[in-house]
């Protein structure tokens, strides 16, 4: 999401371009293939067994970056979703307009090989590896999509900002409870090699019991591994709690308060494991 005003050159109206697959060169696929082989083979002990299931939708007939024309046939016959090219971010009501119907938009290009750790732009690998798998699961596509429609909702009321921190620590930066382990599902933690170990395993970050409210008031960080990490009880629960809850109230009190220092820990937070921040503090990251 962003404030962007101007349509760049070649775009529709709603910021869709062609995939244009064919103009992928053979380093840019190959690109794809180590990243995606990479990320397969270590994921599958530390993610939510949803997103490995829906990773098959990603195994196209032809080796390298997906054509989005496969895919969405595929996609669409499973949840109703398509991807949809875009030249890169897009403003922010043509983004919650997308997702409100089953649209994902997704970056056409991708990192060079030289940027396989760490690209602060979301590149296609992150857009389609991190976010398509769990589109195929029923209830989280209905949170993508009751999202889009929450955040048109509060584009209205000026509580943009609000929905980006939601966004973030679920969609992106989110973990979630599987018995009695913590396992990823956000894909900004999935399409990371370093983040995927980090988020679980580093004593560093705190990792807190999701809260809509509290989640909603917390700063975060685009330039590095997260300090705080939300983690949910299931996807029934996160869509119960984000599409029945009434956030006018929340809106209210969210004008009223300021926002949560990245990295802070509440008296009223539901700690599950409380991280002695050694990682931000070192500028292990910088």
């Amino acid at each position: 999401m962003a404030n962007i005003d101007l349509l760049p050159p070649g775009a529709a109206p709603d910021w869709t371009i062609p995939q244009d697959w064919g103009s992928y060169t053979a380093q840019e696929h190959a690109v794809w293939d180590r990243l995606f082989a990479r990320q397969a083979a270590m994921l599958p002990a530390r993610v939510v067994p949803a997103f490995m299931e829906g990773l098959d939708v990603l195994r196209m007939s032809k080796p390298g970056i997906p054509d989005f024309d496969e895919l969405n046939e595929r996609l669409h016959r499973a949840t109703g979703w398509q991807v949809v090219a875009v030249p890169g971010l897009v403003p922010d009501e043509m983004f919650f307009e997308h997702l409100a119907n089953r649209r994902f938009v997704a970056g056409r290009f991708i990192r060079a090989p030289e940027q396989l750790d760490y690209l602060q732009e979301p590149d296609i690998f992150h857009d389609v590896f991190g976010h398509v798998p769990l589109l195929v699961h029923p209830v989280f596509a209905d949170y993508m999509q009751a999202y889009g429609e929450g955040g048109l909702r509060a584009a209205k009321l000026g509580m943009i900002e609000a929905l980006a921190r939601l966004y973030w620590y679920t969609v992106e930066f989110g973990l979630i409870r599987d018995g009695g382990d913590l396992k990823l599902y956000g894909a900004g933690i999935v399409s990371s090699y370093g983040e995927s170990l980090f988020a679980l395993d580093d004593p560093s970050p705190h990792r807190i019991g999701f809260d809509l409210e509290r989640v909603m008031r917390s700063q975060y960080r685009i330039d590095d591994y997260q300090q705080n990490y939300f983690v949910i009880e299931s996807f029934e629960d996160l869509l119960r709690q984000t599409r029945d809850a009434d956030l006018g109230p929340i809106y209210e009190r969210l004008r009223s308060h300021e926002p949560i220092e990245v990295g802070a820990l509440l008296p009223t937070d539901r700690v599950l494991h409380a991280g002695t921040q050694y990682y931000a503090r070192s500028g292990a990251g910088a």
